[in-house]
Formats: structure tokens, C-alpha cells, sequence
């Protein structure tokens, strides 16, 4: 049995404010701003941002987004795979900034899990735009979570190659 990450509370805490802060985020643009009542759903915020009301019934680029129940629940059931997978893969890991990107899918997994189960969709609410130049669907807190922890995971993959050491002690020249 492999040992477990040095890094783990941290990442823990990290996945814990992750899925805090985007459960937050929901509630204040469903609750007291009331987003979903407000005319075409949206409050501008700044000239490229808008909160805007979006019911996510898909994934990602809301791909397989039938409303059907049994949709619904499949969905469900993948992405708690996949969150359950990348705690695994969390309580194993090594290097911290792994660790960090791990937690931040995991907390936001966690979040557009709860939603799903809640509601029976994802809250989405952060409308960047530049004009009529929209470079991402409507997203929110536990998306941003996502996409960073993924960027960082490949960033990390392709620019932290780890060197081994060579017979002397050395670094080698790879």
C-alpha cells in the first residue's frame, strides 16, 4: 500500500474552501440577488461581466444535457467516480502543487455534484464577455476550480520534469 501524501489535510482545505466558496457564490446570486427573477437573468456587473442565470443540465460545453432523470443521475454518477478517483489519486500524491491541483477539481467536482443532486441542474452565473465575444459559456465558481486544477496539472506535467539522479548524486543532463 503506497503512503499517504504529506500534503493531504492542506489539499483537503484547499478542496474544502473550494467547495465552500462556490456553494457561496450559488446561493448569493439564487438567494438574495434572486439572478433567476431578475429580467433576461442578468445583472451587469462590469462592461465585460455580467451575472447572468444559466441552468447547466450537461457537463462540460453543456455536452449531454438531456433533462431526462435517467441523464441526470448518470451524470451524477461519472462525475462522483471521477471525484472519487482524483481523492484517491490526492491522498497518494507526493508533490504539493499536485496536491493543490487535485483539491481545486475536487472541490469543485464536489460542488456541481451537489447541485445535480439538489436541483437537478448546475448553477451557472459568471458570463465573461468582450462585446458579443464570449471566449466561455456561461460558467461558475467550482467550473473556474476545475479548469484551473486541470491547466495546473498539465502545466505542471509538461514543465516540472522531475530529474533523476545520477549514480554520482548528481542531477542528470536529461
Amino acid at each position: 500500500m503506497s503512503q499517504r501524501s504529506p500534503h493531504l489535510g492542506f489539499g483537503l482545505a484547499i478542496a474544502a474552501v473550494a467547495f465552500i466558496l462556490d456553494q457561496l457564490a450559488k446561493w448569493v446570486v439564487t438567494v438574495p440577488l434572486s439572478l433567476q427573477t431578475k429580467p433576461y437573468g442578468s445583472i451587469e456587473i462590469l462592461s465585460f461581466f455580467n451575472l447572468t442565470w444559466a441552468q447547466n443540465y450537461g457537463i462540460s460545453l453543456s455536452m449531454f444535457s438531456d433533462q431526462s432523470p435517467t441523464t441526470r443521475w448518470i451524470i451524477v454518477a461519472v462525475t462522483a467516480i471521477v471525484a472519487g478517483a482524483v481523492a484517491v489519486w490526492m491522498t497518494r500524491e507526493k508533490a504539493k502543487g499536485d496536491v493543490v491541483a487535485l483539491a481545486l477539481i475536487l472541490g469543485g467536482a464536489l460542488g456541481n455534484i451537489v447541485d445535480r443532486v439538489r436541483l437537478g441542474y448546475v448553477v451557472d452565473y459568471a458570463d465573461l464577455h468582450f462585446g458579443s465575444f464570449r471566449p466561455f459559456m456561461i460558467f461558475n465558481v467550482a467550473d473556474a476550480c476545475i479548469t484551473i486544477g486541470v491547466l495546473l496539472l498539465v502545466a505542471r506535467a509538461l514543465l516540472l520534469s522531475e530529474k533523476a539522479p545520477a549514480a554520482d548524486g548528481t542531477p542528470s543532463a536529461e
